[in-house]
Parts: structure tokens; C-alpha cells; sequence
């Protein structure tokens, strides 16, 4: 492995004094700070796996913390809660808070693309810096750092109930009905291989109820799972709204009692 040059010592440095942790060996931090396409014209490690490590640590904490800080809720509740808080848009939030774009090495088409600010990549090197501090320097400190950028959003959560995973809402609200599960199908696919634009369908009882877009099939199929809802969900107080939904999916009332 090659030294790191004095330029990217001082931008890890930088960042170490941002997220507010000293690292003992700084090739895992660069490593976390590593894009694919980077590593890959450069034969180096890619951050992919600290990712993959950090995303179960950061699950690991955020469980055990809500688990103690609401004790009377559900096995359900406690899952939305995760969901909300661990969610693609909330981990990108704090990587760009954190700055992380500034110190993450990418590809020269990738860094014309967009990519030092695409919220994928920012909430990808979170869970990576997650997964380097746990090595570097253990769960307490991996806890520390994670509670420290989330705690704030696990008590937004907890007082105004937000959730964002709407596709589990819109798959509670069609179950309570009876109706079929939904299904989700990727329509078509935009831009450069590098800056992908993402749409996808989603079908109960065979029926289209609404389209997403995304900059990938995740975070497409949560918006396509939003406007689901609100022609189901949104507007279920309306007189005769339930009973147009069914006949329009087809759907015999017998079916639903």
C-alpha cells in the first residue's frame, strides 16, 4: 500500500476534526472515502465493504437505542422508527452535513457527474466512515459517532411519527384490505451509466396506482410507493373513495369484509 501523499493526510485530517474522531490508521478512513470508480482506475480498495460492515453497526445502535427509548412500542413501531431514521435521504443529510463529499475520491467522469453531492454516494461513505471507525476504534465509538448525527432525527421521529418507508405503509394499507401485495417493475432507465435516472411502476391486483423516479430503484420505488398512497391512503376519508378504489381494481366487496 502506498503512503498517502501530505495532500490527502491533511484532507482526512480535515475530516477527522469534522466528524469529531482521531484515527489511529488513516488508510481505513481513506479507505472509507473510497469510491468504486476510483478504486477501480487506481487498483485500489474500494469502500464497499466498510459500507457493508457499517450498515450493521449502524443498524446494531439504532435498534438497541430505540428498543430502550420506547419501551411500550411494538415490534412494528420499533421497525417503521428504523426505517425512518437509518433511511437512504436521512444517512445522505448528515454525509453532506458532515462534508464528506469533499474528502471522497472519485473518478474523473463521476466527479464531473455530480457525484462529490449524489446522495447515494454521501450516505454510502457514512455507513463506510461507520464501519472504519468500528475497526479503528470499537463499538463505543462507532456508537458515539452514530448517535451523535442521529439522535436528533430518532426524536423528530418519535414526536411527530414521520415515517418514510412508505413502501411498508402502502403494503400495511392494501393487506388491511385484502388486496394483493404490491408489485414494483422498473419501466425505464435515463441518463449516463454513471448518473442513472430510475422509473418505476408499482401494480396492486394488477393495477398501475402510481410512478416514481429516483436516482435509484430504491428511492424510485419509495416516491412510486408515495403517490400509491396518496390515491389509496390520502384521500380514504372521502365518501365512496374505498368503494371507487375497489372497482377500479376490480376488487369484489365480499372479498374485503
Amino acid at each position: 500500500m502506498e503512503p498517502l501523499s501530505p495532500v490527502r493526510l491533511t484532507e482526512l485530517q480535515d475530516l477527522e476534526k469534522r466528524v469529531s474522531v482521531p484515527f489511529i490508521n488513516q488508510n481505513l478512513l481513506n479507505q472509507a472515502m473510497t469510491h468504486s470508480s476510483y478504486a477501480h482506475e487506481k487498483n485500489l480498495k474500494d469502500n464497499e465493504r466498510l459500507e457493508f460492515l457499517g450498515d450493521a453497526v449502524l443498524k446494531l445502535v439504532v435498534t438497541e437505542y430505540i428498543y430502550n427509548k420506547f419501551p411500550t412500542h411494538d415490534e412494528g413501531d420499533l421497525t417503521k422508527i428504523r426505517a425512518a431514521v437509518i433511511s437512504d435521504e436521512t444517512l445522505a443529510k448528515i454525509g453532506q452535513q458532515l462534508e464528506l463529499g469533499e474528502a471522497l475520491l472519485l473518478s474523473l467522469n463521476e466527479k464531473k457527474g455530480g457525484g462529490s453531492n449524489r446522495k447515494s454516494n454521501l450516505a454510502n461513505a457514512f455507513e463506510a466512515l461507520i464501519g472504519a471507525v468500528y475497526l479503528d476504534a470499537g463499538l463505543g465509538r462507532a456508537r458515539d459517532l452514530i448517535l451523535e448525527n442521529l439522535r436528533g432525527e430518532i426524536e423528530i421521529v418519535s414526536k411527530v411519527g414521520y415515517i418514510r418507508d412508505y413502501k411498508s405503509t402502502l403494503q400495511e394499507f392494501v393487506q388491511k384490505n385484502k388486496w394483493t401485495l404490491p408489485q414494483y417493475r422498473v419501466i425505464k432507465e435515463n441518463g449516463p451509466e454513471h448518473r442513472r435516472i430510475f422509473f418505476v411502476e408499482v401494480k396492486v391486483n394488477g393495477k398501475s396506482l402510481g410512478i416514481g423516479r429516483g436516482n435509484n430503484k430504491k428511492e424510485a420505488e419509495q416516491r412510486a410507493a408515495t403517490v400509491a398512497l396518496k390515491a389509496l391512503k390520502g384521500d380514504d376519508k372521502k365518501p365512496g373513495i374505498l368503494s371507487r378504489i375497489k372497482k377500479r381494481l376490480k376488487i369484489d366487496d365480499k372479498a374485503v369484509d
